[in-house]
């Protein structure tokens, strides 16, 4: 292991390094970090345990990884992060452990991107294939599905969800649940229809992103209560709609349903 580790990076001795994992100049690999196969730590990353990671990651420089969760509840308790395979963390992206001893922690997926000072706080649930674009960034206790992105300075509000293939326009700042599917943005935000794009990039077919269109405005219709947009979904057997049901069920900060107003950017 010596011979791909720099000799002035620290690795404390417990850490569980594989054999093939490279750590550059001036890191810090502290106790009870597990770094898995084809993983890269370049020079001045920060990795702090309890922190399983698994394998083909890269850590960027000034990355800071598994270090306390920023929570006035927190007593110095033993908690835990979980990173899956290949996934990037650009420079000084911030990855924090949960905050419960007997809870799963902060967890994250494989595949996914994190680019430049992006953020994911204590207790985060991420999933696959997710892109976080520069400054994004998620606070305590958020869930995002897969195939998300997260657009540059864009911030989560604590036990908010978001719904797998959805896109969250840059500068937005969300406060309820996101379901999958649309395209979201803003400070106020507002929904903006179905990802038809972002879909259409990962393989969906027309026919599935032109029923899920049609589902998109049975939920954003005005006046309409939940429990009959459910009802006319549940109708539906589509694997695609049942997800989004089985979201709305579960939502306990609320659904955004917002959509943009027709007087918009008018003076």
């Amino acid at each position: 292991m010596n011979t791909r580790v720099a000799s002035n990076a620290f690795i404390d001795p417990s850490a569980k390094l594989a054999p093939d994992v490279v750590v550059g100049p001036f890191s810090y690999i502290g106790a009870g970090v597990e770094i898995g196969a084809g993983s890269i730590v370049m020079s001045n990353c920060w990795i702090y345990g309890d922190t399983i990671i698994g394998e083909n990651n890269k850590f960027y420089p000034g990355s800071s990884i598994g270090l306390d969760p920023q929570d006035l509840k927190y007593k110095g308790e033993r908690t835990k992060l979980v990173i899956g395979n290949g996934n990037v963390f650009r420079e000084f992206v911030t990855v924090h452990r949960g905050t419960e001893p007997e809870g799963t922690g902060t967890v994250i997926g494989d595949n996914n991107l994190f680019m430049a000072y992006t953020h994911v706080a204590h207790d985060c649930k991420v999933g696959n294939n997710c892109i976080f674009v520069n400054g994004a960034t998620l606070a305590g206790h958020v869930e995002v599905g897969n195939f998300v992105v997260i657009s540059a300075f864009s911030a989560v509000h604590q036990f908010c969800r978001v719904g797998s293939y959805a896109y969250i326009g840059a500068y937005s700042i969300i406060t309820q649940d996101v379901i999958p599917f649309v395209k979201v943005a803003g400070q106020r935000p507002a929904c903006y229809g179905v990802n038809s794009i972002g879909l259409q990039r990962r393989g969906i077919t027309k026919e599935t992103i032109r029923k899920l269109e049609k589902t998109y405005k049975i939920i954003m219709k005005k006046g309409k209560r939940f429990e009959t947009i459910i009802s006319e979904m549940e109708k539906d057997n589509d694997p695609f709609v049942k997800q989004i049901v089985h979201f709305i069920k579960s939502t306990k900060r609320g659904i955004l349903r917002k959509t943009p107003s027709k007087t918009a950017g008018r003076r």
